[in-house]
């Protein structure tokens, strides 16, 4: 009878991993767009350009999301290095755009010989976990203190969101139905839709569907010298790091090998449609792993690549869409979602051993200086573990 009764029942609907992977999407289709269009904009780029540049970093990073996340039942959401982007427009002031992609692919093919040899994991295993949590804090705080500061922005859709999340989060049995990010999402949807007097812009008239260029690299010292080893960091050690720790923080066990190995031949294929290199996202995956059964995390992974490639065709449309979101809406949204993450994060951090090293990588991270164009999270981790050999030696020699 009971075999019987479980036959009959009814199919699993992965309605907490698609509520996930769209706030994911969401918030890689918000800021990160915006500073992709931004560096562009300031390096010269062309509206031609940036659109390939758009199509490559969501259709193609969404794919290879999707083939790694099934392959491994995990959630490996890859996207691009958003300090990368930072570093690629200060770059295209003295750099031409093919002698950028011509260091995109001498970067693709350092990070594929650090995972095929597996070096990067060796890396990886001997930094101190507090410390790197210590780093994940200091980028994710600052999701938190956006949806803060967005209550003086509007007050009323912020307040709205936020009230209906933890009342649906104070209540467990209810959140089996309705889960709080689903209502937190349709709360605020509905708010904006009351809001709503008519009087907003229209998307300005363009073309829907993209158009990517295949781009010929040229190969320069000037542009080694300055991108490949600052890229490489930036996904390493900077964007890969963070993905790595969140996952395992969530129970899963990240290849940190075939990672690296995806995220350099992935870079070598979006460098030839003009996209910085590729990298296994920190925030995207702490969403996708905020809420459901940790055994159906993947779920939301591919779910996320379906809407990154659906996004990369339709990339001006929807582009322009999403730039006439009230930007207090995706804040909300990307802040609570991440609370248990930046909790968590915490937690690790400041515990027994590793608290001061984990301070001063918080501080030098949540600062957001960068140094010789490398980004802060990579120098939170320098001087985390510097301060902790000084100071905290004892900690290294215990398990």
């Amino acid at each position: 009878m009971a075999n019987h009764d479980t036959a009959r029942r009814a199919p699993y609907l992965p309605v907490i991993e698609t509520v996930n992977a769209f706030v994911a999407f969401l918030f890689a289709a918000s800021a990160p767009v915006a500073i992709i269009l931004g560096s562009g904009l300031r390096g010269g780029l062309s509206d031609a350009d940036l659109a390939s540049w758009i199509f490559a970093a969501f259709a193609l990073n969404g794919a290879l999301s999707i083939g790694m996340s099934y392959a491994y039942r995990q959630p490996l959401a890859f996207f691009w290095t958003i300090p990368g982007t930072v570093l690629v427009g200060s770059a295209l002031q003295s750099l031409s755009f093919a002698e950028v992609i011509g260091a995109y692919l001498l970067t693709a093919l350092l990070l594929l010989v650090l995972g095929l040899t597996g070096w990067v994991r060796l890396a990886m295993e001997r930094l101190p976990m507090p410390i790197v949590m210590g780093m994940v804090a200091g980028v994710f705080v600052q999701f938190g203190l956006d949806w803060i500061r967005a209550f003086e922005t509007d007050f009323t859709l912020v307040a709205a969101m936020s009230a209906a999340f933890f009342a649906l989060t104070a209540l467990p049995r209810a959140q089996k139905f309705l889960p709080p990010m689903i209502v937190a999402l349709a709360v605020g949807l509905a708010v904006l839709a009351l809001q709503d007097n008519g009087a907003a812009a229209a998307p300005h008239p363009g073309p829907i569907l993209a158009h990517p260029a295949l781009y010929w690299p040229e190969f320069s010292l000037a542009a080694a010298l300055e991108l490949v080893v600052p890229l490489t960091i930036t996904v390493v050690a900077a964007q890969n790091a963070q993905g790595i720790v969140i996952l395992r923080a969530a129970g899963h066990t990240p290849p940190v090998n075939a990672i690296t190995t995806a995220c350099g031949g992935a870079s070598a294929l979006t460098a030839m449609f003009g996209s910085v290199s590729t990298c296994l996202t920190g925030p995207s995956n702490a969403i996708l792993v905020s809420g459901g059964e940790q055994d159906r995390h993947w779920i939301a992974a591919v779910l996320l690549g379906l809407f990154a490639i659906l996004f990369g065709i339709f990339a001006p449309l929807v582009t322009s869409l999403l730039l006439a979101t009230p930007a207090a809406f995706l804040s909300t949204l990307a802040g609570l979602a991440l609370l248990r993450t930046l909790q968590a994060a915490f937690q690790t951090s400041f515990g027994a051993n590793f608290p001061l090293g984990a301070l001063v990588a918080f501080l030098v991270t949540l600062a957001g200086l960068p140094v010789f164009n490398i980004g802060a999270p990579f120098w939170g981790l320098v001087f985390g573990v510097l301060a902790s050999l000084l100071l905290e030696r004892a900690a290294f020699s215990r398990p």
